[in-house]
């Protein structure tokens, strides 16, 4: 088994707003680049292979903590299709009980022309177990739909109510990969170390 730690990217102008931000290729704001100024990872996790999503917001983050990161298509963001852009409130106005019956199916919510929850999981997979066979610690600073679909699997919840445990988005989470690619969770919450 290998252990994998998870960070979200730093914030942009939409996650400011409440948009669901899947594969829009928003780059980071002036709040989220302050935010990781001068900060770095815990000592204990920069020796790891580190890998990032490609869309620029993770691509910034990592560069922004002096993380040299490999490009991994397997962790961008999930797609949310024709959800993209608006924020849970317009879509519960727009589209009243339509929406929260697809809210209510939890992992297997399918925006219209995008992705649920159930298959980046099951695009994840893959990688997961490559990593597994590696057989090395890595890291991937990734995004929340990501994280959050492999805390689901990890926790076995179903993403309806709240989630098994609170996460810190400006935090690492740490999970131990099975040979198999299954993620069990370790730790939560880590903090970045500070400035000096």
């Amino acid at each position: 088994m290998i252990r994998l730690a998870l960070l979200r990217h730093g914030a942009t102008a939409w996650n400011a707003e409440h948009r669901l931000q899947g594969r829009a290729d928003l780059p980071l704001s002036e709040a989220g680049l302050a935010q990781l100024r001068g900060r770095r990872l815990p000592e204990a996790f920069r020796d790891r292979r580190w890998f990032v999503s490609p869309l620029q917001r993770a691509v910034a983050t990592a560069e922004a903590l002096d993380v040299p990161a490999a490009v991994e298509p397997a962790l961008i963001e999930m797609d949310w299709g024709a959800y993209e852009g608006r924020t849970p409130a317009e879509l519960r106005a727009a589209h009243g009980a339509a929406f929260a019956e697809n809210e209510a199916r939890g992992l297997d919510l399918q925006p219209p022309g995008g992705e649920s929850p159930r298959a980046v999981q099951a695009r994840l997979r893959p990688w997961l177990r490559g990593l597994a066979a590696a057989g090395a610690d890595a890291g991937a600073v990734t995004h929340k739909g990501v994280i959050r679909a492999l805390l689901a699997e990890a926790c076995a919840w179903p993403m309806l109510g709240k989630p098994p445990v609170k996460l810190d988005w400006q935090c690492l989470h740490d999970f131990r990969i099975t040979d198999d690619g299954r993620p069990e969770l370790l730790a939560v919450n880590i903090p970045l170390a500070q400035p000096e």
